[in-house]
């Protein structure tokens, strides 16, 4: 399974982006579904992570600013980011094939989001 990121881009503090992730096959199987991101010098974190169910976690530095959303049928994942500050600088990456705390099995290369203050 191959996933694609798209969507990123320089963006002003306090401006809104969407990411999206093309799954190369069907994701209806894979129940969880999460965004990372890794800013330079830092460790890869957890951003927010979605099942089929539609229940959706966020890590606290995202929380009433980013909406996680997937579509199946489009083999789609979504991250909604409004509110956007400098210390969302990152890269971002679409990750799936996550198995209680084991690191993921599929994840995109990632798309760039850099946010100037």
């Amino acid at each position: 399974l191959q996933l694609v990121e798209s969507g990123g881009g320089l963006v002003q503090a306090g401006e809104s982006l969407t990411l999206s992730c093309l799954a190369s096959g069907s994701i209806s199987l894979l129940d969880r579904m999460a965004w990372y991101r890794q800013a330079p010098g830092e460790e890869r974190e957890l951003v927010a992570e979605i099942r089929n169910s539609g229940t959706a976690t966020y890590a606290d530095f995202v929380k009433g600013r980013f909406t996680v959303s997937r579509d199946n049928g489009k083999r789609t994942l979504l991250l909604q980011m409004n509110g956007l500050e400098a210390e969302d600088t990152a890269v971002y990456y679409c990750a799936t094939g996550i198995f209680g705390t084991l690191t993921p099995m599929y994840w995109g290369r990632g798309t760039q989001v850099t946010v100037s203050s």
